[in-house]
């Protein structure tokens, strides 16, 4: 158990750190972690190089996460004898493997992004229907508020209800909790920029246009 736990651990961390904005700055020559809000997270792509950019690199991070889920689910139905217990355990601690990956990527300089993305679809390869429930909702509270910050905390409150209410044992919700927790520090600034009415609109993500290449 110890080697599943282990490897689990370091193949979804290290496949969390591939970042879609690595797409994007192919594709459009710009380096979106030296510009914006320099991270490399779907928002600060969709704020540098607008929502087209922003929904494709939040695309590739969504499956990233519903890739290294459902390959863990696979690995355990072949290959070895897990109790519900601890199959959500491993589950879970590959999706937050997978947030630590986004957020600190080793390949970067452990800079990245806040994880957004990857825990959409993170949710939906565990439950994917809350997982389609919680997107509708961000987005739907996101464009009703016009901030995608507002959006992306009620579906964190949607994956934290979902591990409470379907999760086997105690370690998922904790789980949950701190990724819980490490969104909101990582999204400090954005609170604060929010406060001051200086965050970001999803509106103005929508006007921009792509910049020449």
């Amino acid at each position: 158990m110890v080697i599943w736990i282990l490897s689990i651990i370091i193949i979804s961390y290290l496949i969390g750190a591939i970042h879609g904005s690595k797409v994007a700055q192919v594709l459009s020559g710009v380096n979106i972690k030296k510009e914006g809000l320099k991270n490399s997270g779907a928002s600060n792509a969709a704020i540098v190089l607008g929502m087209k950019y922003g929904i494709l690199v939040a695309i590739i991070d969504i499956l990233k996460g519903v890739f290294v889920i459902l390959g863990v689910r696979f690995f355990m139905q072949q290959y070895g004898s897990f109790t519900a217990v601890e199959q959500d355990l491993l589950l879970y601690l590959a999706g937050a493997s997978i947030i630590l990956g986004h957020n600190f990527p080793v390949y970067t300089g452990f800079k990245g992004g806040k994880g957004t993305a990857s825990i959409i679809g993170i949710l939906f390869a565990i439950y994917w229907p809350i997982g389609l429930i919680g997107l509708l909702l961000l987005i739907g509270t996101t464009f009703l508020t016009d901030f995608l910050l507002i959006g992306v905390f009620v579906f964190y409150a949607v994956f934290i209800v979902a591990s409470i209410w379907f999760a086997e044992g105690v370690a998922p919700i904790a789980v949950a909790i701190f990724l819980l927790v490490m969104a909101l520090v990582l999204h400090i600034e954005n609170f604060r920029r929010l406060v001051r009415k200086e965050e970001p609109r999803i509106s103005a993500f929508l006007k921009k246009k792509k910049p020449s290449v």
